[in-house]
């Protein structure tokens, strides 16, 4: 018996000494994440062009999460679509998200339901739609108002390949 719980200690003690909280010598980088053209987007109100856009995609779930999050910032001329499977409220918010932007909501049809402007950067405050919408638009802060964009105006998208 003795030399079983002389063992027992011998065991504890190695994994005290080899699992015990170790300062790690690794790094972590950040890199930050750069625009990749998946498509153009126009936006119109009746059947005036109002401004076109280069956009990123996200229609999965991990793009879907990660948004716009860990950027600097976006040129002007582009934009993030965001696809949903089905038309349902939304509900956006500003987590890790390190610069200002207008939230555009847009239903099944393709129309403009409601707007979320100049979201504040890291803000975790949720920014809900104010009706269905499949489709989420973010672009920089005033955008929306220096293209006059209101409920009821439509976009028109093509993806690339």
């Amino acid at each position: 018996m003795k030399k079983f719980l002389a063992c027992i200690i011998l065991v504890s003690g190695f994994l005290l000494i080899t699992c015990g909280d170790k300062k790690s010598d690794k790094k972590v980088i950040k890199q930050e994440v750069s625009f990749t053209k998946e498509g153009t987007l126009s936006l119109f109100k009746k059947d005036s062009l109002l401004v076109k856009l280069d956009i990123e995609i996200a229609d999965n779930e991990y793009e879907t999460q990660t948004g716009l999050m860990y950027r600097k910032s976006m040129q002007d001329d582009r934009g993030m679509l965001f696809i949903f499977p089905n038309s349902q409220q939304r509900y956006f918010y500003m987590k890790n998200t390190e610069f200002s932007i207008d939230i555009i909501y847009l239903d099944e049809d393709n129309k403009i339901v409601s707007i979320q402007k100049n979201a504040e950067p890291f803000n975790e405050n949720s920014l809900p739609s104010e009706g269905p919408a499949k489709y989420v638009l973010e672009v920089n802060a005033g955008l929306s108002d220096k293209w006059g964009l209101e409920a009821g105006n439509f976009m028109v998208f093509e993806k690339l390949n």
